[in-house]
């Protein structure tokens, strides 16, 4: 019997996971015959990054950024029916959350990587993304940053004035049935004037 569902994307490393993963190749290296101790191994890992300066730990954070990347990029394409079904309860007419900067970048120039690598599958595609975003200077950087930032002030705007046309919404909905009844009352005056009319003739 299969566990799990097989076409769901591998979950995303942390840097931290990466430096791990990098601790455990140096040992099988230098000490290929000595089993990992895993508490104390977990130990001098642990404290050894806490040491670390974060120029040395950038290394770790770009892999794991290269990582979220591909798994951000393959759960889009990954649709479960019961992730579907968890959709389908939220309201369509909701604003959309804004994409970050580096999505801005990747929306931009994921269709020339795929363009230039017709072969590349989408965690090709997503770490060749992430490769390109990381070597980008931070001037580079700054036009796809704006473009985010003023998608955020546009979400948030949009935000105020849902939650605002809900609540609106339901009062513009009940002075609207009062204003129906008064006409209902000022209907059945008419009729009553029209009846007493015709008393009189």
């Amino acid at each position: 019997m299969a566990k799990g569902d097989a076409r769901k994307p591998k979950g995303k490393m942390s840097a931290y996971a990466y430096f791990v993963q990098t601790c455990r190749e140096e040992h099988k290296n230098k000490n290929p015959e000595i089993p990992v101790n895993f508490s104390e191994f977990s130990k001098k890992c642990s404290g050894r990054w806490k040491t670390m300066s974060p120029k040395e730990k950038s290394k770790f954070e770009d892999q794991a950024k290269q990582d979220k990347a591909r798994y951000d990029s393959e759960m889009t394409s990954y649709g479960p029916p019961g992730k579907r079904g968890k959709k389908a309860l939220k309201d369509p007419n909701a604003p959309k959350r804004p994409p970050s900067g580096f999505f801005v970048f990747c929306a931009e120039q994921r269709p020339k990587i795929k363009a230039q690598h017709p072969s590349f599958g989408i965690g090709d595609v997503a770490k060749k993304l992430g490769e390109m975003w990381n070597n980008l200077t931070d001037s580079n950087k700054q036009p796809y940053l704006a473009k985010a930032n003023k998608l955020k002030e546009k979400y948030q705007k949009d935000v105020a004035d849902y939650k605002g046309g809900k609540v609106g919404g339901a009062g513009a909905s009940k002075s609207k049935k009062a204003e129906d009844d008064d006409d209902e009352d000022d209907d059945d005056d008419d009729d009553d004037e029209d009846e007493e009319e015709e008393d009189d003739d």
